[in-house]
This record gives C-alpha cells, structure tokens and sequence, in this order.
C-alpha cells in the first residue's frame, strides 16, 4: 500500500454541478506525491462528468443510498473506509455531514466538513432539525470551513462550530483557460447578437424562473434590441423541461438557448455579453467567478456568498433575489451604455485574477489537510502558508 496518505471526498452524487467541478478540479491539480484521492457519492454519479478527473488512480465508489434515513449506507460507508483506510475524510454540505461517526468508527484521524451552499427547501439555514443534526456533529470533525465569509459567520454563530475549527476557503478559477474573446468570431450566435447568459444546474434554488421573466420584461423595455437580445442557461436539471416549456409558452423559444448540460463551457461563456445569476442562495459561485474570468460583468442576487464575489457597482451589480424587475433594470443599464459593460468587464478579470486564483485555492485546501495531519497523525511535513 502507498505511504502517501489518501483523502476520501464523500458528496451526494458525482454530476455536473459547481461544488463538483470545483473538487474535481483541486484533486486534479493537487501534486501527485503529497496526496492520493478517491471519490464516495451516496447516490451515483455521471460518466461523463467522471471523465474530467485526469490524475490517474482516483476511484469513485457510489453507496446507493435509498431514500430516508438508510442506516445501512452508514455501515457500507464503514465497510469501505476500513478497506481504503484514508487518512482524511472529506464531506461536503449536510448531505454527507452525519457520516461523520462512520469514520471515527473506521479509524479516519482527520475529517473535514465544506458549507458550499444551501438546499433550495432551507436557504437561509433557519431549519432547526437541520441545524441541531449540525451542531450534535460539529465534535466528530476536525474542521468546519466554508467557502464564503457569509457562511463562514453562520457556521460559527448559528451551527457554534469553534473558532480554531472555522476557516474560508474560496473557490478557484483556472483563469488561463477561462480568458476573455479575443478577436475570434463569436460562436454558438449571431455575430450580432447580444447574449444574456447564465451556468448552472436548472433548479429551484437557481431560481432561473424569475431570470426568463427579467428577459421577457428587457424585450418590452428595449423594443429597438428586441430582435438582436438571447438568453442562454446552459446546464442540467430537473427543472429543465419546466423552462423549455415556459419558453415556449411565452413565445421567445427561438431567442432563448437550452442546450443542457455542455463540456464546453469557456467557449459558451465566450460567446455571452452579459452574466446572470438568479439565484436564492449560493455560497461562493464558481460559476460567476467562471464568467469574470471571461471579462463578463455580473448581475447577481443579493445572497450568500454573491456580494463578496461582485463588486456592486465596479464589476457587476447587485439586486433582490426573486425580483425580475430589479434583475432586468441592471441588465437594462448595460444593453444601454457598451462602455460601462466593458468597464465592469474588464474589473471582473482583474478581480478574479487577484482573489480567485485556482492555484491560491489549492494551495489553501493542500494547507488544510498538511496542518491536521500533522496534528493528528504527524506524518506531514510543513510547506508555505496560504496563499491570498
């Protein structure tokens, strides 16, 4: 068996998603001689998306967890952890927290918890059940860190996790491989298109309702634009044929893009002039991140981890969640002044570049798991601190 330690990342399923790219990301660029990896999901995963992972040897388990509180996934948890005999185990959001105790009965010396974001059915993190399971598990882990500061401060004052236990650590953008359009014709539209656009998996918490509406209301306000103006949400999910169908009905399915889940998604974020993020809760968003590294300005919600991506004002700007109105009028104050859209754009970049690096996030987990090994199984030797 290889002396260099293994992380075990267990998350609910394997599949198109921002947390996941971010993860599979980090296990990618992560230096082959300090960490092996292996990925658990309790409910699948995709193929395809499984594909991205390019270090060779990380293995994906899937527990089939059925629905409910299934104890038995928790002894195939066990079963497997006592097979793999990892030195860290790595969950992520409340879907995986309470497999906590498994570990500790497996033997696991370090385990670390992510808050990446919240449920669609408690986006505030007001649930008590939920929150009292958070807190009865907060003692079984090593680390509670998020990867916002907004979630940070919940995590320590509503869930009480201790403040040694607390970090933030953001997300990461591969920023030469998601770069602004050079001189190269535009892809995917009309040269003469002006394209509203937005990533992410189609569902209720990404709220792409409320962003059809605002589009909807943009082609009442603009008559003149009317003909040139696309909207593009690319991703997956169960709410996809919902949209399509509302599409559809309001009778702009020609104008508005669905093409589902895509693998090529520099070159889409490329072809948009706009991003938009509808969301009603998010912690810290790769995917705008994603589209500021593309020179995108950003029109968000006013939730989670958004208002410390946007700069409101110099690369993007802020308005109410659930609100088309507010959404379309910030849209509206691009589509009319290019100059200010190339402004905010071009801050997007350079604030990306400077916070959100992918090499600073590395660096930041590696740091992590390097400080509590060397605590708890001293096998690790020191490297730099945590890049900013």
């Amino acid at each position: 068996m290889s002396d260099i330690p293994l992380i075990v990342h267990l998350i609910y399923r394997l599949d198109v998603g921002g947390l996941e790219a971010q993860m599979v990301e980090r296990i990618n660029r992560m230096p082959a001689e300090r960490y092996r990896h292996a990925i658990v999901t309790l409910s699948g995963y995709n193929p395809g998306f499984a594909a991205r992972i390019s270090k060779p040897d990380v293995a994906v388990y899937t527990l089939d967890k059925q629905a409910g509180l299934s104890l038995h996934t928790h002894v195939r948890l066990w079963q497997l952890l006592r097979q793999l005999r990892p030195a860290v185990l790595h969950s992520y959001n409340l879907a995986a927290m309470e497999y906590a105790p498994a570990a500790l009965l497996a033997g696991v010396p370090v385990r670390v918890n992510g808050a990446h974001g919240r449920d669609i059915n408690d986006p505030h993190g007001t649930n008590r059940k939920h929150n009292t399971l958070r807190r009865l598990l907060v003692p079984f882990y090593d680390a509670c860190y998020a990867n916002s500061a907004a979630m940070e401060v919940w995590n320590r004052e509503v869930i009480g996790v201790p403040e040694p236990k607390s970090r933030v650590l953001a997300n990461g953008i591969d920023v030469e491989r998601f770069h602004p359009r050079g001189h190269e014709p535009r892809q995917f539209f009309d040269s003469d298109a002006i394209v509203i656009g937005s990533v992410g998996r189609v569902q209720a918490v990404k709220d792409h309702a409320t962003l059809l509406q605002a589009f909807l209301l943009l082609r009442e306000r603009l008559p003149q634009l009317r003909e040139r103006l696309r909207l593009a949400i690319v991703g997956d999910g169960p709410l996809l044929d919902t949209l399509r169908a509302s599409a559809t009905q309001a009778g702009v399915a020609d104008a508005v893009w669905l093409p589902g889940a895509r693998t090529d998604v520099p070159e889409v974020l490329r072809s948009m002039d706009i991003f938009a993020l509808s969301s009603l809760a998010e912690g810290t968003p790769g995917a705008a991140l994603e589209a500021m590294a593309c020179g995108l300005p950003v029109v968000g919600t006013r939730v989670g981890g958004i208002p410390e991506v946007i700069d409101n004002g110099v690369s993007g700007m802020l308005v109410a969640p659930g609100s088309a109105q507010e959404m379309a009028a910030a849209l509206e104050k691009y589509l009319v002044a290019p100059a200010l859209l190339r402004s905010h754009g071009l801050a997007a970049r350079e604030r990306v570049q400077r916070k959100y690096s992918m090499a600073a996030s590395v660096a930041c987990y590696q740091e992590l798991y390097d400080t509590l090994c060397e605590r708890k199984i001293k096998t690790r030797r020191a490297i730099p601190s945590c890049a900013e």
